[in-house]
């Protein structure tokens, strides 16, 4: 059995890997050929990472030895009726399933391993939520693609030894990618370039027998389908997952930093976004709708994370306004992560997210809701009345509208303006935030993997014993009154999160067999006859043909009688070859000139029939599109923008797009209105 890839590659303090430089937008290189991105990581790298991946490819290996080993149990239990039988088949079951569930466990507490992917600056930052990358068997096309080069398109598949060997390389190079601008560039290049595999050797009539394995990222359940449109989405789901590390190893103690893991979240959101809508029926959960709509609310609340960073680095004073911002952004964090909190419960979520991404949710929702209370808290306690007349406006305005109801009592403009009222309306959000955080506490002693993160453990400890020392301030001997409950505080942030959509038309590729020809006709879905070669020799009247148009040249009339006729070239043959010579990409002149050449002497023309073309495949192109993305990529066009597209599990018919004409005898042929539509007798 094939062993799924180990992903861990980096040494730690590799140059490759340093993310303090790291851009994470990428301009687009003109020129980038198809080998300019090859190298993965080592898998064998002996680095804590590493270490936990190769522990993660065995895991996913030994949960499909046993998921085997049960399907066969359960045939064999369906299929006998003797009872002595069936009696050991159970045992042996309920063994089976016993394993999977500790291997399943173990795999859960793997991927619950969020510490390892945190940055490893000393400052100290709530930990963030990290995704595992996919693993996949390795996948060898080799035989796949000479068969379908030999039938398909009549030619010597051993002449394409090279392109087929590059292929695998650069599949095997993306199972290992580094946690960096290459190894996110290897990725794009591997999925840009599964657009140009799928035009040349998928076709609709046939399947070309390829089996792609996947492992679930979550539970290590493995996936197999022949569908490429299922190694897209798993390429692009790693994309995104990627982009969830190179965020969590930000130092988000800089604006620098902060700024990154914001970009690289909303880079991740996108992603899981973008699969998301143009996926459907995925065959592994972590690819399901349920489960992207779950991850893009919680990239999407771990960027409202970093925006709240952002202002607590800025804002270095305790004044009444900043305060009140403050105040209204840790609320904007609690209600985001609320709202993942709820996604995660949701009744297929509910067991297939781990127990302690669940915690760690929790942990910051009731977290920084009480940092909330404690900076409303610090706000009314530290307030004092300015003499600057639109200052104090200013402030009572922001006031009247930080609560989302207002509290029963003395109106909030007096409050403001009494000492006491303040203090003790201060002492009730400490309060509050005391609770919150002992909440926070509770939820993380209950989670084996939380307490293991002493980073998290600080950051907690920290917070309650602030709140709890603010409280001992303004808890007076003389309080006798019940301190009051706290309002609940209006949540805004100064910047809502984007979900920023993938643009793989940064990473410009080759297509690996360009060789084989313009992409327009020489595909998957285009049905040639075999290559006939046919001697001319020019008379009188020339070679008595019209050829018209460029890459490859059309024999678009046979004068009736001439030597073409006679030799057996027909309306609508191609000419793919000139004594030998490739002429697939040769343009109208270049043909021309090659048959004058040869006007003392008989001339070879090998030429090559297209009898059908099931359907218009775009000409230097990146991305292959269903008809939801066509209409996409048109507005994302009229608006300057670009974006990459995705095949559905199940591939639909694709609409026909003009530029290609049936003609008479079941030949097809392009219009070459925008070629130079040039047609001449020879």
């Amino acid at each position: 059995m094939e062993e799924p890839a180990t992903r861990e590659l980096e040494v730690e303090v590799s140059v490759e890997d340093t993310i303090t430089d790291l851009p994470l937008t990428f301009p687009p290189e003109e020129g980038r050929d198809s080998g300019s991105i090859r190298k993965g990581c080592d898998p064998f790298a002996q680095t804590q990472r590493s270490k936990l991946q190769h522990r993660r490819a065995r895991i996913n290996q030994q949960i499909n030895k046993e998921m085997l080993m049960r399907a066969g149990a359960e045939n064999l239990f369906r299929a006998t009726t003797n009872n002595k039988v069936k009696e050991t088949v159970a045992l042996e079951l309920s063994f089976v399933n016993s394993n999977l569930q500790l291997l399943k466990e173990e795999l859960e507490e793997l991927n619950s391993n969020m510490e390892v992917y945190q940055t490893d600056s000393e400052t100290i930052n709530v930990p963030m939520i990290p995704l595992g990358l996919k693993e996949t068997k390795e996948a060898d096309f080799t035989v796949f693609i000479q068969d379908f080069i030999c039938e398909h398109y009549a030619e010597d598949s051993s002449l394409y030894d090279k392109e087929i060997k590059e292929l695998m390389e650069l599949r095997q190079a993306m199972r290992t990618p580094s946690r960096n601008q290459a190894g996110l560039e290897l990725l794009m290049e591997y999925y840009n370039q599964l657009y140009y595999v799928d035009q040349r050797f998928f076709s609709t009539h046939r399947n070309l027998g390829v089996h792609f394995h996947w492992y679930d990222s979550l539970t290590g359940v493995p996936s197999c389908q022949r569908a490429l449109a299922f190694e897209k989405g798993s390429v692009l789901f790693n994309i995104g997952a990627l982009f969830t590390q190179i965020g969590a190893r930000q130092d988000r103690f800089t604006t620098v930093g902060i700024d990154r893991a914001i970009d690289a979240f909303q880079r991740a959101a996108g992603a899981f976004n973008y699969l998301k809508e143009n996926f459907s029926n995925a065959p592994s959960l972590d690819m399901s709708a349920s489960s992207l709509c779950m991850l893009v609310r919680l990239m999407v609340a771990q960027v409202q994370e970093c925006v709240f960073e952002r202002v607590m680095l800025t804002t270095r004073d305790t004044h009444f306004l900043s305060q009140l911002h403050v105040a209204q952004e840790a609320a904007r964090v609690s209600d985001v992560y609320q709202l993942v909190q709820q996604t995660m419960s949701q009744p297929l979520m509910k067991d297939y997210v781990p127990f302690s991404w669940v915690s760690m949710v929790q942990v910051k929702c009731e977290h920084f809701r009480a940092v909330a209370h404690y900076h409303a808290a610090v706000a009314l306690c530290e307030h004092t009345l300015s003499a600057d007349d639109d200052e104090e406006e200013d402030a009572q305005k922001a006031f009247l509208q930080f609560y989302v109801n207002i509290p029963a009592g003395p109106p909030l403009s007096h409050i403001l303006h009494d000492p006491e009222k303040r203090r003790k309306l201060g002492k009730a959000h400490l309060r509050g935030a005391v609770i919150r955080h002992e909440e926070a506490l509770r939820v993380h002693s209950l989670c084996k993997i939380l307490r293991k993160m002493d980073i998290l453990q600080d950051v907690l400890s920290l917070t309650h014993k602030l709140s709890l020392e603010k409280y001992s301030e303004l808890d007076h001997e003389d309080d006798f009154d019940e301190t009051a409950e706290a309002p609940e505080i209006k949540s805004h942030t100064q910047q809502k999160p984007d979900i920023t959509p993938p643009n793989f038309s940064t990473v410009q590729v080759k297509d690996i067999f360009h060789r084989l020809g313009p992409l327009s006709l020489f595909c998957a879905r285009a049905r040639w006859g075999p290559v006939r070669v046919v001697g001319l020799q020019w008379g009188d009247g020339g070679l008595g043909l019209t050829l018209r148009g460029d890459a490859p040249v059309l024999v678009a009339g046979v004068v009736p009688g001439g030597c073409a006729e006679e030799a057996g070239l027909r309306e609508g043959d191609y000419i793919v070859a000139v004594d030998r010579q490739d002429c697939k990409w040769a343009k109208h002149g270049e043909v021309v000139r090659m048959l004058k050449s040869c006007s003392d002497r008989t001339v070879e023309i090998s030429v090559a029939t297209l009898h059908s073309h099931d359907t218009q495949v775009e000409r230097r192109t990146l991305t292959h599109c269903s008809d939801k993305e066509n209409a996409r990529r048109a507005h994302a066009a009229a608006k300057g923008h670009s974006s990459a597209s995705l095949l559905n599990w199940n591939r639909k018919k694709k609409r026909e797009v003009g530029g290609v004409t049936k003609r008479l005898g079941n030949t097809f042929t392009l219009s070459f209105g925008s070629i130079r539509d040039a047609e001449n007798m020879y």
